[in-house]
């Protein structure tokens, strides 16, 4: 059986676990080890069973914990090649660590499938991810001003997806950020707002998704309630009951899920 759960998603720090029950994969490392270390005990895993960590693309609240993992664990790292070198020159000793790939590719780890898909955002090389045990599969896609043509492909046939709903187009236009970084966020390299990830939803809804993790709000431009009620009006123009149909919920920003079976 395939879980998965949100350790945390938000702007300020993003980590999910994906699990068989034997192979225990990390997507993103944004908040400390000892928070991730915390979050996997609540559900039933140990640090040190920790077989791998991909990773979406270089800021901070997607890989913060890196140097004091790979000091714990003994897991490979995952990302696009030029990724690591960014990476590289930002922590020391993990160049060992790394196992490289070109956006498109797939690998195993373990028993799992692992596929990769190109994003958009003002980064190296940002990626999306699918992971599957060959019954079900899991796909995020997060940190993307658009949605790819790769990722409407890496996304469809999951059976969960977790996507992105940054900002509430409001929220945004009279929030306290400068001119400059509202411009970044709305941008083609920026982020997906309530409406985009919506479309995502949409995408994935019509490919046979059973459940939308709403992922990666953020605390200043954002609010759960907003991000939901634009998941339910947008899988309600195709005629989608949230609850009924399929489950829809937003990823708590700094707290684990709980398991949720992929």
């Amino acid at each position: 059986m395939l879980r998965a759960a949100t350790l945390a998603s938000g702007s300020s720090g993003n980590c999910a676990v994906v699990s068989d029950g034997r192979i225990h994969i990390l997507i993103d490392a944004g908040i400390s080890t000892r928070r991730i270390s915390q979050g996997l005990k609540t559900l039933g895993i140990e640090l040190r069973h920790i077989s791998g960590v991909l990773i979406t693309h270089e800021h901070i609240d997607h890989v913060a914990a890196l140097p004091v993992l790979c000091k714990q664990t003994g897991a490979a790292l995952f990302t696009a090649e030029d990724t690591a070198c960014e990476l590289c020159g930002k922590f020391e000793g993990l160049e060992e660590r790394f196992r490289v790939f070109l956006p498109g590719q797939r690998f195993a780890i373990g028993g799992l499938e692992v596929g990769t898909f190109a994003t958009s955002h003002d980064c190296a090389c940002p990626v999306g991810y699918f992971v599957s045990d060959g019954a079900r599969k899991l796909a995020l896609c997060t940190d993307t001003g658009f949605i790819t043509p790769e990722a409407r492909e890496g996304v469809r046939g999951a059976d969960t997806l977790i996507g992105e709903f940054n900002y509430d187009e409001e929220m945004l236009k009279t929030g306290p950020y400068p001119a400059h970084l509202k411009e970044r966020i709305r941008g083609v390299r920026g982020h997906l707002s309530n409406e985009m990830g919506g479309e995502l939803a949409v995408w994935a809804a019509e490919q046979g998704a059973g459940r939308i993790v709403l992922g990666h709000l953020s605390q200043e431009n954002n609010r759960p309630e907003l991000a939901l009620e634009a998941a339910r009006k947008a899988l309600g123009s195709i005629g989608l009951r949230c609850g009924e149909d399929l489950e829809v919920f937003a990823a708590p920003r700094s707290e684990c899920s709980g398991w949720f079976e992929v």
